[in-house]
């Protein structure tokens, strides 16, 4: 009887382990399957950007191009030092943006996780009314241009929109809310500690995950803003990236447009690229973002579940 119990045991356990890694293999076959039908598309892009014209207008886009060909990236960068002086602001004003609105929305955020802050309710609510009303895009040009004067300003790619996000601000007050112990800052006042030493050397050590992830989300809106510039900007030494990006484009269509009315200009267009161009723009831009995020990738998840804790 012992041998036959003993006997089903290890038959019931062997089961259990082979449901189990059964298990373990469909979550990960799922997952590699939604990685690379997440890649895919990048890799398309980047194979149709090294594709000849003609192999893309005899036989569309694909994976593996029957002819190489790097005239696309020939004509963007034709002119490098346009390219090299959009890129220089674009990280200028990623960087300062990104930092300033970082420090800005921890500013903002760690007051109102205090209990102790008098009217947090009320400055809460004023942060969140924001969040759903604005005062419209005319005032809002206006204001910035008037009365603030950035026009044609490094500054104007930096401060409208950008520097800082309501969302954020309650995101990084949840975050603060529920994952610093009160009892740690009520020890290091008890120590005698100010409250920029108390923020500076025990909030921000303990609240890397949430910086890192509202960093990342500053980055991804000042390296891919095109808008502010586009209102703000008429000095063509002061275009990002992007905007650089979008009125090529916009030439590129003018020229497809104008190339029935003109011999000319459709014997000029037929030598450039076009189809080609357009992928190697979303390269030249999306690029240096896909080197950047594994760094923040470790902090993101952390960072946006611990935030969503408590509200």
């Amino acid at each position: 009887m012992e041998l036959n119990l003993n006997g089903k045991k290890e038959e019931i356990a062997v089961k259990l382990t082979l449901k189990k890694r059964m298990g373990s293999s469909l979550i990960h076959l799922f997952f590699w399957a939604f990685t690379i039908a997440s890649i895919v598309p990048f890799l398309l892009v980047f194979m149709v950007s090294i594709s000849s014209e003609e192999s893309i207008l005899q036989n569309g886009y694909s994976l593996f191009p029957s002819e190489i060909s790097f005239a696309a990236y020939q004509f963007l960068f034709n002119d490098f030092s346009e390219i090299a002086r959009a890129y220089g602001v674009t990280i200028l004003t990623t960087l300062v943006g990104t930092a300033a609105s970082l420090l800005i929305t921890a500013f903002f955020a760690y007051p109102l996780s205090r209990p102790d802050l008098p009217f947090r309710r009320t400055i809460s609510f004023y942060i969140f009314f924001t969040m759903l009303f604005g005062g419209g895009m005319v005032p809002w040009y206006i204001t910035y241009v008037t009365m603030f004067n950035l026009k044609n300003t490094i500054f104007a790619m930096i401060i409208p929109n950008l520097l800082l996000s309501a969302f954020n601000v309650l995101l990084m007050r949840s975050f603060f809310a529920s994952t610093i112990p009160e009892s740690v800052i009520e020890s290091a006042t008890i120590d005698g500690a100010g409250e920029l030493k108390i923020f500076f050397q025990i909030v921000v050590p303990l609240s890397l995950p949430i910086m890192a992830t509202i960093g990342l989300f500053n980055t991804l809106s000042y390296w891919n803003d095109w808008y502010n510039c586009m209102l703000f900007i008429d000095k063509p030494e002061l275009y990002n990236i992007q905007y650089l990006m979008t009125k090529t484009l916009t030439n590129i269509q003018y020229l497809l447009m104008k190339s029935n009315s003109s011999a000319q200009v459709g014997e000029l267009l037929a030598k450039m690229p076009r189809e080609t161009v357009r992928m190697a723009l979303a390269i030249v831009g999306i690029a240096p973002l896909l080197f950047a995020y594994p760094f923040f990738q470790k902090y993101y998840i952390s960072g946006i579940t611990s935030g969503a804790v408590k509200g």
